[in-house]
C-alpha cells in the first residue's frame, strides 16, 4: 500500500503533461483513426467500416507517396549530414567562437516559416540572386527557371529551415563525448577519420538519428513549400490538404495521412538499423 502511493505522488506531477498530452495528440489522433474508415456519400461523413480509402490511397497516390518519401528522405539525409558537419565544428573545432556559432544558428529559428518560404523563392527565382550571378559570370544565357517551382527548390528551402533544429539533437549527442577519449586515440595513432567513425558517430547515433527523423517527418507532412517553391512538385502534404479543404472528405484524407505516417515510419526504422549496423560502438 505505501509502495502503490509512493509511485502515485510520483506521477501526480505528471498528471497535468499527461491530460495536455492526451487531450491534444492522443485524442485527435484517434478520432482520424476512426473515421478513416468512415465513408463519404453526398459530401457527408457516414459512420462504416471499409478500407477502400486505405486502398485508393495505394492505388491512385502510390507514385506521389513514393515521390514524397524520395523527397523527404533526401532532405533528411542533407540536413542531417550538415547539422553533423556545423555540430562537429561548433563542439570540436571553433574553440571559444563554439557558443556564439551556436547562438547564430539558433537565432534563426526565430524568423518566420513564411519569411523563409518567401525568401528562398526570390533567391531561387528567375531574377533572384543566383541566376543574376550565373548570368553575370556567363555561365548562363538568360535566367533559369529550375531552380524554382521544383523538386529541388523544395529541398533546398526546407533544408535551411530545418537544419538549426537538427543541430540541437546532435549537438548535444556531441557534448556528452568525453576529450579524454579523443585524446586517448590520438595517442595511439588513430587517424582523424578513425576517430570520427569509430568513436565520435557511435557515441551520437541518438542524436543523428532524432536529427533525420526530424527533418524527414516534417518534410514528409509539409504543404505549404511545395506550394509555394516547388510549383507542380505536389508532394503528399497538398493532395491531403485538399481532401480535408476542398474536397470535404475528412476519411479519404485520414486514410491518406496514415498511409503517409506509417510509410514513414518504415523509413525511420530502416535509417536507423541501417546507421546502427554500420557504425556499431
Amino acid at each position: 500500500m505505501r509502495l502503490k502511493s509512493t509511485v502515485v505522488r510520483q506521477l501526480l506531477p505528471l498528471a497535468p503533461a499527461g491530460v495536455v498530452f492526451l487531450g491534444l495528440f492522443v485524442a485527435p489522433l484517434a478520432y482520424f483513426l476512426v473515421i478513416s474508415f468512415w465513408s463519404v456519400r453526398a459530401r457527408i461523413m457516414r459512420p462504416d467500416f471499409t478500407i477502400a480509402n486505405y486502398v485508393e490511397s495505394w492505388s491512385r497516390y502510390g507514385d506521389v507517396l513514393l515521390r514524397t518519401l524520395l523527397a523527404a528522405t533526401a532532405i533528411g539525409l542533407v540536413t542531417t549530414l550538415l547539422a553533423f558537419g556545423l555540430a562537429y565544428a561548433i563542439r570540436f573545432k571553433a574553440g571559444r567562437l563554439g557558443p556564439a556559432l551556436l547562438f547564430v544558428t539558433l537565432i534563426t529559428l526565430f524568423g518566420g516559416y513564411l519569411v523563409k518560404i518567401y525568401a528562398w523563392k526570390s533567391i531561387l527565382g528567375r531574377d533572384g540572386i543566383i541566376n543574376m550571378a550565373l548570368v553575370g559570370m556567363g555561365i548562363l544565357d538568360e535566367p533559369s527557371p529550375a531552380f524554382i517551382y521544383s523538386t529541388a527548390g523544395v529541398v533546398v528551402t526546407l533544408t535551411y529551415f530545418l537544419l538549426p533544429f537538427a543541430v540541437l539533437p546532435i549537438y548535444g549527442a556531441l557534448r556528452s563525448i568525453d576529450d579524454a577519449t579523443l585524446e586517448a586515440a590520438r595517442d595511439l595513432g588513430a587517424r582523424p577519420f578513425a576517430v570520427l567513425r569509430d568513436i565520435v558517430v557511435p557515441q551520437c547515433l541518438g542524436g543523428i538519428t532524432a536529427a533525420f527523423t526530424m527533418a524527414f517527418l516534417i518534410s514528409a507532412g509539409d504543404y505549404v513549400t511545395p506550394r509555394f517553391v516547388g510549383g507542380g512538385a505536389a508532394l503528399m502534404g497538398n493532395f491531403i490538404e485538399t481532401q480535408f479543404s476542398l474536397g470535404f472528405n475528412w476519411p479519404m484524407g485520414s486514410a491518406m495521412s496514415f498511409t503517409v505516417l506509417a510509410a514513414s515510419l518504415l523509413v525511420v526504422l530502416a535509417f536507423r538499423s541501417l546507421l546502427r549496423a554500420s557504425f556499431r560502438p
